[in-house]
Parts: C-alpha cells; structure tokens; sequence
C-alpha cells in the first residue's frame, strides 16, 4: 500500500492578522494527497481566500472556536484538524509559517525513510524566526530552533497537539513525542509582519493569553535583545509577493538597550556559536 501524506492547518482572521495564508497552504500542497484547512468563523475573508485557492487537494472544516479555552484553544483547533486528515502521516503548518523551497519534498522522503520504523513519531523542521521584517532572525534561546510538524496519523498512538499548539505530545501522559530531524526548513514570518498587523496580533493576543494584560501597554511593539542577525538566503518562492508588498523600509525593533536579563541570553549565544549546544534549551520532543 502506498503511504498517504496529508496536511493540516487552523486559521482564523488571516486578513485583519495579515497572514500569509496562500504561501503557507501551497508550500506544502506539492506532496500532500489532501490538505484538510480548518477556518474558524471569521471578522473578515479568510475562508473565501481559502476557497480561492482552488486545489482540489484542500478540504475546508468551518468551525467556531472557543476562546473561552484561553492557549488550550489553538491546540484544540489543531485537534479539529489533524483528526479530519485520512492519511498516514500529517504535516502541519500554521497560518504564519512558509516551507522553504524543497522543504515539503524533503518531509516527503522522510516519512517514506521512517515509516517502518515506530521508534519514530514524528520529525523535526527546522526555525528561521523573522524578526522585525524579511532580512533579520531571531536566534536566541527564547527562539526554538526545531520543533515537530510531521506525525503519525494512527489514533491508536495517541499524538496530539500540546499547549497552545507550538508541538506535540503522545497519550494522556504528555509523553515528548519521538522524532528523527530532516533537514527542512521552516520559514516562521509572524514577527515579521507590518506594524499594524502586530498591534492587532496584540489585541488579539490579549483575548487568548489574558493575562498579558497586565503588561506595560506602551512597551514596544518588538523590543531589541541579543541574538538578531542578518538574513540574506532565499525566501519561499511562493511568499515572494507576499513579502514583496511589504518591503516598506518601515522601522519595526525598538533601538537596542541592554538590561541585565540580556546577558544571560548573550553568554548562551556565546556558548552556541563555539560548541553548537544550546545551554537551556526547551523541547518538546526527543530524538529517537
């Protein structure tokens, strides 16, 4: 029997957010047999766009979400996704993440390479956080450098999305998912955006994580910190235009000023780029 490869994603508001919601879901349409899209009932288009998008691979589940749910809502979404894929392995994509280019053909040919091995759940992608617009990334140990979007499909295994959906976990345990790298890349562009659709990211935000409330609400929108580096390789062929539209040259990251919680966060740099580990780093997962 062949393998069967599907995708999934949750989105909600792609437009009022300013997602790349197109560039996301074809980044990953070249290898899939079905892309299962679950649009949460939206202030604006967003569920039109899909449909636009004109893939006979795409399966729209239209859905109201519960924000009452706080964080636990965006795994619950995710939950309504994955569990509508048919296929044998799903690779996951949210609303602000782009596969680079060759990505979804290298996720392809590792779900075939691991498919007969159980020790394996799940595989890793690999993080390129844009930070303040297309040409710099955040790279410090608050920015995962990896995290699980391919996984097994069997509800027997008991995967699932975990917390507020950054990856999975298996059973009623929380088990770290078991997962083999690859290699692919992941584009994350959610910090990249412009400055009105990071306010509204905000707002939104303060719906979903209420306790960010108490918060300065004059902090900066993108506060500096360590660890922001240039970028100058290649972006997703597909996010091309996207991206182009909003090269407005405009000033997103607050002027550098360091504090004495920097340093800690500087010396873990320091540590990275001489021996390649990172000193307190957060998985949520385990090579197998």
């Amino acid at each position: 029997m062949p393998i069967t490869i599907s995708g999934f994603t949750m989105v909600r508001n792609a437009t009022l957010l300013d997602f790349p919601l197109e560039a996301s879901i074809r980044s990953l349409l070249p290898v899939v047999d079905e892309c299962v899209v679950n649009v949460g009932a939206s202030d604006d288009d967003t569920l039109e766009r899909v449909r636009a998008i004109g893939s006979p691979k795409i399966r729209i589940v239209e859905s109201v979400w519960d924000r009452s749910r706080g964080p636990a809502m965006l795994a619950d979404e995710t939950e309504r996704a994955r569990q509508a894929c048919t296929g044998d392995w799903g690779i996951y994509i949210q609303a602000d993440e782009v596969l680079a280019d060759g990505a979804a053909e290298r996720l392809a040919e590792a779900v075939r390479t691991h498919h007969d091995d159980p020790r394996v759940e799940g595989l890793l992608v690999d993080y390129r956080h844009f930070y303040g617009g297309f040409d710099t990334i955040a790279t410090n140990r608050s920015w995962y450098r990896r995290e699980c979007r391919v996984v097994r499909l069997d509800p027997a295994l008991g995967i699932h999305s975990f917390r507020d959906a950054q990856g999975f976990r298996v059973g009623a345990d929380d088990r770290r998912i078991r997962v083999a790298r690859t290699g692919a890349v992941m584009h994350h562009y959610g910090w990249a955006r412009p400055a009105w659709a990071l306010q509204a990211k905000r707002t939104e935000d303060l719906t979903i994580y209420p306790w960010r409330q108490r918060q300065d609400p004059n902090r900066p929108l993108l506060p500096w910190f360590p660890g922001i580096v240039p970028f100058s390789g290649a972006h997703p062929a597909v996010a091309e235009e996207w991206i182009a539209a909003r090269r407005t040259g405009e000033a997103l990251v607050a002027p550098s000023q360091w504090t004495r919680k920097h340093l800690g966060a500087l010396a873990s740099l320091y540590i990275e780029r001489a021996t390649g580990w990172r000193p307190f780093e957060y998985r949520n997962y385990t090579l197998a």
